[in-house]
């Protein structure tokens, strides 16, 4: 059996996720959905394992990310996701993914709903993926490694979320670069979707920025952010969903 862990992870909180969910079942292969410049498109083997990671976005699957696991074609294949979100809700996330990769072929064998600091708000659920998360995403990789290993190995597993999916209505809160840029560049390399031009990394297209805050993450001048005034707007919005301590969750 060959196991790949899949991710799509601009802040790299659902990459960590899914790396320790794969190394349960030995070593494995990494596909990073992140780079813009990508082939993206692989088949692979009824005896493969894969392990697909997305964060939740309004309670969706990012479109990129779709877009970019289209063309992955399953035989057979056993699939689990994982959905990393930052203490809100992941809503209709998992059934999403889940709906695509069976219809490409795949069977989800199981799921994992995980919490990661939020990647806007980052007063909400700071610092997780931390030990306790760890100890339950272990503790749930083992159980799902039982499975697969069982003779109900590729039974599938009923997936939370409805369908019409919830209307992802996105910000208009995109990033922006003050007098601190440097034109490094760095942020043109990583942005997962080629929102900034390389030859003038101050700039940001916001008709094509996913909002995914790999920029802001990356730059070592911290100068790109967003619109204090809408984020506070933001927070007051988030604060009573967010505050309390939710836990991870694995569906098998």
């Amino acid at each position: 059996m060959h196991t790949h862990a899949i991710y799509f992870s601009p802040t790299y909180g659902t990459e960590k996720i899914v790396c320790s969910v794969a190394k349960t079942f030995g070593e494995y292969t990494t596909m990073d959905l992140c780079k813009p410049n990508e082939t993206y498109q692989a088949t692979f083997d009824t005896d493969d394992l894969c392990i697909v990671g997305v964060p939740a976005y309004g309670g969706r699957v990012p479109k990129t990310a779709m877009e970019r696991l289209e063309n992955f074609k399953g035989n057979q294949t056993r699939v689990i996701l994982v959905v990393s979100y930052g203490n809100r809700a992941f809503e209709d996330t998992l059934k999403e993914l889940g709906d695509l990769l069976q219809a490409n072929g795949f069977i989800c064998v199981g799921a994992i709903a995980a919490i990661a600091e939020h990647n806007i708000a980052h007063q909400f659920a700071k610092g997780r993926p931390d030990q306790q998360d760890q100890v339950d995403v272990q503790s749930f990789a083992k159980q799902l490694k039982e499975k697969i290993e069982s003779t109900n190995g590729r039974n599938a597993v009923e997936l939370p979320g409805n369908f019409p999916y919830k209307i992802y209505k996105g910000s208009t809160n995109k990033p922006t670069t003050d007098s601190r840029c440097i034109s490094c560049g760095i942020c043109a390399r990583l942005c997962p979707v080629g929102a900034i031009p390389i030859e003038k990394p101050y700039a940001t297209n916001h008709n094509v920025c996913i909002q995914c805050m790999r920029c802001i993450d990356a730059c070592p001048e911290k100068a790109r952010a967003l619109d204090a005034v809408m984020l506070e707007q933001l927070y007051k919005h988030l604060e009573p969903l967010c505050t309390s301590r939710k836990e991870n969750e694995l569906f098998i």
